[in-house]
C-alpha cells in the first residue's frame, strides 16, 4: 500500500491492518513521518518530531504481533500530542519560551496510558502559549496554518493537533480544552474533537492553565476514532485529586451504534443572534433538520445565564492562571535571565518572566492577579463563581428536558491569521458557544457539519451531554456523521485543498 493511501486510513482501519499483518506499524509510522517531512514546513503543526522514539515504539508493536501477542485496539496507530503533556526524553514547552528546551523527567498519566496502549507518539504539536488563545497565534514559536487555507488560523489553543489531523500528518491527536480549545480547532479544520467530562481524563502531568476548567481529550477525523482514543486515555487516576473514580462510559459501543431515534435534542436560544456567520447558521439549521429526520425531537431551551458565561470565564480562568503560573520563577526549572551574581532572586524572577512570557499570558496574569487582590476578590472572582453556579443550574434544568444540547461550535469559520491579534475581545468571541460547558464540567463534542457556502471552509456542530454521559456524544455524533457522509461525503477523507 502506498504512503498516500496509508495516511488516508482511519485510525480504526489502520489498527485492523496492523493487527492482521497487512501493514506493519513501522510502515505506518514511516508513511506519516514522510508526510510530516513533506508538508509541515508549510503547516507548522509540530514543534518537535520524535522520529527515533516513534520508530522504536512502532518496532515494539511489530515485535509483539510477531510473538503472537494480542494487540490493543489502537496498537501501532500514530498520534500527535499537544505540547502541554510531559513526556520523558521529549521537550515540553507549552508553546512558551519560558520552558524552551525543558526535558521532563516523568510522563503525564495520559502519555503513559498512550504508551501502554502501544499508540505511537510522533511528536509534540504547536499551541497557544500555556493554552491561552483561540488561534495558535500566541505560540512563542510562530503560528500554525489551517490546511484548508494556510493564510487562516487552525483554531486554538490546540491548533497544532487539529492541523496535524487535517493535513494527514497523523490519524489521531490529543488536545486540551479550557474554554473550547479542543472543539473550536476541530470546528475550523473539519475534524472531530471531544471535551470529556471534567475529571474523566487525568490532568497529572498536564501543565496547568486553569485547574478547575482544564481537560484533556481526543481529537480525530471520525467519531469512532475519537471514541477509541477516548477509551484509552480516560479513567480514574489516584495521582489527580480531581479525577473521577467511576467507570468510563461505553463510548466505543455508542460510536458503533449511533442513533438519535426517540432522543430529545435541545437548542439553546442564547447560542444565536448577532455575530454568527450566515454560512455557520445555515449549516447548523440544516443539522437540526437532519436530527429531526433521523427521529429526534427538538426542544427550544432558554438558559439566560449563558449570556454571562464569557465574562465569568475571563475572570475565573485568568485568576487560576495567575496562581498556576507563579511557579515559573526561574529558580527551579526553565528559563533564567539576569542571574549574573549582582541581582536579587526577585529581580531574576521579574526579568525571566518579562523575557519568557508572551503578551497574552502577561495580559491574563495581570487580569487574574487584579481579580484576586484584596478588596476586589468578592466583586470579581467571587461574583464570577456565583455566575458559574447559575450556568451549572441552567444546564441541570435543561437536561431534565433533553438528552443532549446542540449548537454551532464557533460563531464563524476560520478567520485570517493576524485578523484579530490586535483585538483580544474579538478573539475571545471564538469561544462563545464552548465556554459554558467548561464552567459546568459537562462533556461536549464538535464534529463537521459541512462547509460554509460563502468561503468553502468547515463548520462545526457542537453536541453537549451531561457529566459522565459522554457516551451520548458518540451516539448522536455517530448518527449525524453517518447521515452526512451518506448524503454529502466526508470532505476530510479527501486531501486538504491547499496541500
Amino acid at each position: 500500500m502506498s504512503d498516500i493511501n496509508i495516511i488516508r486510513l482511519t485510525a480504526a482501519e489502520t489498527a485492523e491492518k496492523i493487527a492482521s499483518g497487512e501493514l506493519t506499524a513501522v510502515q505506518v509510522t514511516e508513511a506519516h513521518l514522510a508526510r510530516i517531512d513533506a508538508v509541515d514546513e508549510k503547516v507548522h503543526a509540530f514543534l518537535h518530531v520524535d522520529r527515533e522514539g516513534a520508530l522504536a515504539q512502532a518496532a515494539a508493536v511489530d515485535a509483539k504481533r510477531e510473538r503472537g501477542e494480542t494487540l490493543g485496539p489502537l496498537a501501532g496507530v500514530p498520534l500527535a500530542l499537544k505540547d502541554i503533556f510531559t513526556t520523558v526524553g521529549v521537550p515540553t514547552t507549552v508553546g512558551s519560551k519560558i520552558l524552551e528546551g525543558w526535558i521532563p523527567p516523568y510522563d503525564a498519566t495520559l502519555t503513559r496510558k498512550l504508551k501502554e496502549a502501544d499508540v505511537v507518539i510522533l511528536g509534540k504539536t504547536n499551541m497557544d502559549e500555556f493554552a491561552m488563545g483561540s488561534s495558535t497565534e500566541n505560540s512563542a514559536y510562530g503560528p500554525t496554518g489551517n490546511p484548508w487555507d494556510l493564510t487562516r488560523i487552525p483554531g486554538g489553543s490546540g491548533g497544532g493537533s487539529a492541523a496535524a489531523l487535517a493535513a494527514f500528518e497523523a490519524p489521531l491527536a490529543i488536545g486540551t480544552d479550557t474554554g473550547g480549545s479542543i472543539r473550536q480547532p476541530a470546528a475550523v479544520t473539519g475534524t472531530v474533537g471531544v471535551k470529556p467530562t471534567y475529571g474523566a481524563v487525568s490532568r497529572y502531568g498536564m501543565v496547568a492553565f486553569s485547574s478547575s476548567l482544564d481537560q484533556g481529550g481526543p481529537c480525530a477525523r471520525t467519531v469512532l476514532d475519537a471514541a477509541l482514543l477516548h477509551e484509552v486515555i480516560a479513567g480514574h487516576d489516584p495521582l489527580d485529586s480531581t479525577s473521577i473514580d467511576a467507570p468510563v462510559p461505553p463510548v466505543v459501543e455508542a460510536a458503533r451504534n449511533g442513533s438519535v431515534a426517540g432522543m430529545r435534542v435541545g437548542v439553546v436560544k442564547q447560542f444565536a443572534g448577532e455575530g454568527y456567520q450566515a454560512g455557520v447558521v445555515q449549516r447548523f439549521n440544516e443539522s437540526v433538520e437532519l436530527l429531526k429526520e433521523l427521529g429526534a425531537q427538538v426542544v427550544e431551551l432558554d438558559c439566560p445565564s449563558f449570556d454571562l458565561a464569557m465574562a465569568a470565564y475571563y475572570l475565573i480562568a485568568p485568576s487560576e492562571a495567575s496562581s498556576n503560573l507563579a511557579r515559573f520563577d526561574a529558580m527551579r526549572y526553565g528559563l533564567r535571565v539576569g542571574d549574573d551574581g549582582t541581582r536579587s532572586a526577585e529581580d531574576v524572577t521579574a526579568l525571566t518572566r518579562e523575557a519568557g512570557f508572551g503578551d497574552e499570558v502577561k495580559r491574563r496574569i495581570i487580569l487574574g492577579t487584579y481579580a484576586l487582590s484584596s478588596g476586589y476578590y468578592d466583586a470579581y472572582y467571587g461574583s464570577a463563581q456565583k455566575v458559574r453556579t447559575l450556568i451549572t443550574q441552567d444546564f441541570e434544568k435543561s437536561f431534565e428536558q433533553v438528552d443532549v444540547i446542540v449548537s454551532p461550535t464557533t460563531p464563524t469559520t476560520a478567520f485570517a491569521i493576524g485578523e484579530r491579534t490586535d483585538d483580544p475581545l474579538a478573539m475571545y468571541l471564538a469561544d462563545l458557544c464552548t465556554i459554558p460547558t467548561n464552567l459546568a464540567g459537562n462533556s461536549a463534542m464538535s464534529l463537521p457539519c459541512g462547509l460554509a457556502p460563502e468561503d468553502g471552509l468547515p463548520v462545526g456542530l457542537q453536541i453537549i451531554a451531561p457529566a459522565m454521559k459522554d457516551d451520548r456524544l458518540y451516539t448522536v455524533g455517530a448518527a449525524v456523521e453517518a447521515a452526512f457522509v451518506a448524503r454529502w461525503g466526508h470532505p476530510l477523507l479527501e486531501e486538504a485543498p491547499s496541500l
